[in-house]
């Protein structure tokens, strides 16, 4: 085995940071983990993203705007930004969805941000201007396909960047393969968005960092039994493999103390006993929950 080798963050991940993940389903499976490990992080609000203008548009663009909705034949009301969690039975509860994740966002006030990039490429709409993060399963007569250059990919990222000046913003890139661009288009998609990420750390060093999971799958583990049975997507075995080396490497020592001592108690909250409601299975909790309690209170630590 080769070990893709990863730099230090300049600001470790600590215990008490508020952590926010944005963007593909690599972003999902890294924030799951994080919730499983006892980390506070807020996964996704806005749904499942691919692409660095999507997600700039998802946060900038005026959600009282009727443009950036569409009902469908079923009389299901949809927002071209967001997948299918924020659909919805009337227009306004459609649009409060998106208004309700953007507070989340901003009151989670996250002083860490993990952007997980899947591609360069995006779609718009042929009748305006409106690039989507979803197509919704509608016709592909209804949408462009468009690329990103290193150059508009880096300016996108740089915009993100300056919606939260003072977070740390780590961005990684999904080893997740499309295959339906054809694997040399998707390996050039994957490369706009690692050179543009590198030139972002250029003109921002101090606020932009780079964890390479898209690396380490490819150079590191660089098999496919580390591949679902689709052969595309990382398997559970590549993801927990990511994220031992996401700790090891990304985390400050106290936050590792923390993860150490966690564990068991992740460990029982999976438990599922064979009668849950017996007094056993009772007593197994409130013990889980009283150990849950003494490990917060030695780090001085609330989920």
């Amino acid at each position: 085995m080769t070990t893709v080798e990863i730099p230090s963050l300049k600001r470790p991940i600590s215990l008490h940071h508020r952590i926010a993940l944005i963007g593909s389903c690599f972003a999902e499976h890294i924030g799951a983990k994080m919730r499983q490990s006892g980390l506070p992080a807020l996964v996704n609000p806005f749904g499942v993203l691919y692409n660095p203008l999507s997600i700039l548009r998802v946060m900038t663009s005026n959600p009282m705007s009727n443009d950036l909705y569409f009902r469908d034949e079923d009389d299901r009301w949809h927002c071209w930004l967001t997948d299918s969690r924020s659909n919805a039975s009337t227009l306004e509860a459609c649009r409060a969805a998106i208004l309700s994740a953007r507070g989340k966002l901003i009151e989670w006030n996250p002083t860490t941000i993990i952007i997980t990039l899947g591609t360069n490429r995006y779609y718009q709409r042929v009748d305006g201007e409106l690039v989507v993060g979803n197509c919704h399963k509608r016709p592909q007569a209804e949408f462009t396909e468009k690329a990103l250059t290193v150059e508009e990919c880096m300016e996108t990222l740089e915009k993100l960047c300056d919606l939260f000046p003072r977070a740390q913003m780590i961005f990684t890139v999904s080893p997740y393969r499309y295959a339906k661009y054809g694997f040399h288009e998707s390996r050039l998609s994957k490369a706009v968005l690692l050179l543009a990420i590198e030139e972002l750390q250029h003109r921002r060093p101090e606020q932009v960092d780079y964890f390479p999971a898209y690396e380490i799958v490819l150079d590191e583990l660089r098999d496919y039994r580390f591949y679902s049975p689709d052969l595309l997507h990382p398997s559970e075995q590549a993801i927990d493999y990511i994220w031992e080396r996401f700790v090891d490497q990304c985390v400050d020592n106290e936050t590792s103390r923390y993860l150490y001592d966690f564990e068991p108690i992740r460990k029982a909250l999976q438990h599922r006993p064979d009668d849950p409601l017996s007094p056993a299975a009772h007593r197994f909790r409130e013990q889980t929950q009283l150990r849950m309690r003494e490990l917060m209170a030695k780090y001085n630590f609330e989920l």
